[in-house]
């Protein structure tokens, strides 16, 4: 065999490798998602998360309750580039131009319900609308954009995943994930991607609804708990249907219901629904001896989780100056963050996540210190706070 023929037989050789890894690889990108067949991720195509806002199409709309109260948005890239990694139980930051607001954007966060997937994400709303006892109270401004207005083929902004409410990445300890309502979102993203790369996993979901027809993914949380004997799945209702098949709880989630079903040993919790029920199962998983590590929360409402800062003697009488506002208050405490006391008090302050993620607080603080009692996910630009999160060390003026 001459030179020039051996050499050429050794290129086609070579060819021939490449297309069958780059075949494989397609394939692998290709494997379908085992709960809604989207693709999974092949982490050797981790791309870097995008600065500032993106354009995203909506390309399916879906019920996820018998109630139809919260719905699921699809949303691929406009670009059609792959999308980067998140962890489970991040969210996405948006913002929309909504009616006669159309020139002040709102921003608001919503959980990624699903996997990661190279394709698209998928966030679930629900339609706040306004209490049975208190219907002169308007519905939710974001959330009834998404469910009355947009549409299949209509175009969002978002900033790239971010937030810290993430799934532990040890598989050993077992982990209870407490959902109230539609605090279920992060978590049925953390189950998914748990036990589909641990199907072993030891993981417990208590899911506390007013009634079944408000249970978000009923039939995929039943069919992961059947494929996953190590996945025990706890309905509570606390207006209990006649109907309510054996086996579903009745009642709110408590501390006394999880000392029962829970095996003894160590257990991680995980916590999301609204914030008094964020507050009072913390509270009382500390005082049943649960190391501060293994609790983490986050609410989803109009305050943020966790205690007041309680302030005594000089420190009471720290001012706080929303210098645009014209008004000087004074901080007594009451407030877990610098935003509920403006909220308070009547000055207007945009925010979006409350948990120190998007930015959308950040504010201009002109003279004074700030303390920030959780870390926050982006630092602020320097001479600015993120009030969602801090509260004052000093005398304040905030150019707000």
């Amino acid at each position: 065999m001459t030179a020039s023929l051996l050499l050429g037989v050794i290129s086609l050789g070579l060819l021939l490798q490449l297309a069958i890894g780059f075949a494989v690889a397609v394939s692998r990108r290709r494997q379908a998602d085992p709960v809604d067949g989207l693709a999974t991720r092949d982490p050797t195509l981790d791309v870097a998360a995008w600065p500032g806002w993106r354009p995203f199409r909506i390309t399916a709309r879906r019920f996820e309750d018998a109630a139809q109260t919260q719905c699921s948005f699809h949303l691929a890239p406009v670009d059609g580039a792959i999308l980067p990694p998140f962890m489970p139980g991040q969210f996405l930051t948006f913002s929309l131009k909504i009616g006669e607001d159309a020139a002040r954007n709102t921003v608001r966060c919503y959980s990624l319900s699903d996997r990661p997937s190279l394709a698209s994400y998928r966030i679930t709303i629900k339609y706040a609308r306004a209490p049975d006892d208190k219907p002169d109270v308007p519905a939710g401004v974001a959330s009834s954009h998404f469910h009355d207005r947009l549409a299949v083929g209509d175009i969002v902004m978002a900033k790239a995943p971010a937030g810290q409410f993430t799934l532990d990445s040890d598989p050993t300890v077992v982990s209870v994930l407490i959902a109230g309502g539609i605090g279920i979102t992060p978590m049925i993203s953390m189950l998914a991607e748990a036990l589909s790369t641990h199907p072993d996993r030891p993981m417990h979901l208590f899911y506390g609804v007013r009634t079944l027809e408000e249970c978000a993914f009923r039939p995929a949380l039943e069919a992961l708990a059947q494929a996953h004997p190590s996945f025990v799945l706890h309905l509570a209702c606390s207006r209990r249907d006649t109907d309510s098949p054996p086996g579903h709880l009745a009642g709110r989630i408590g501390i006394v219901l999880l000392r029962r079903v829970l095996p003894l040993g160590r257990n991680r919790y995980y916590l999301c629904g609204p914030p008094a029920m964020v507050t009072e199962l913390t509270r009382d998983l500390r005082a049943s001896g649960v190391p501060e590590g293994d609790i983490r929360s986050e609410a989803f409402g109009p305050a943020t989780p966790g205690q007041p800062l309680t302030l005594v003697g000089d420190a009471a009488k720290l001012s706080v100056q929303f210098k645009r506002s014209g008004r000087t208050l004074l901080w007594d405490g009451q407030d877990a963050s610098l935003l509920d006391f403006a909220e308070r008090h009547g000055v207007p302050i945009e925010s979006g996540c409350r948990a120190g993620a998007c930015g959308t607080c950040a504010t201009r603080v002109l003279t004074g210190d700030l303390r920030y009692p959780m870390k926050p996910d982006q630092p602020p630009d320097a001479g600015f706070g993120l009030l969602c999160i801090a509260t004052p060390t000093s005398n304040l003026v905030l150019d707000a």
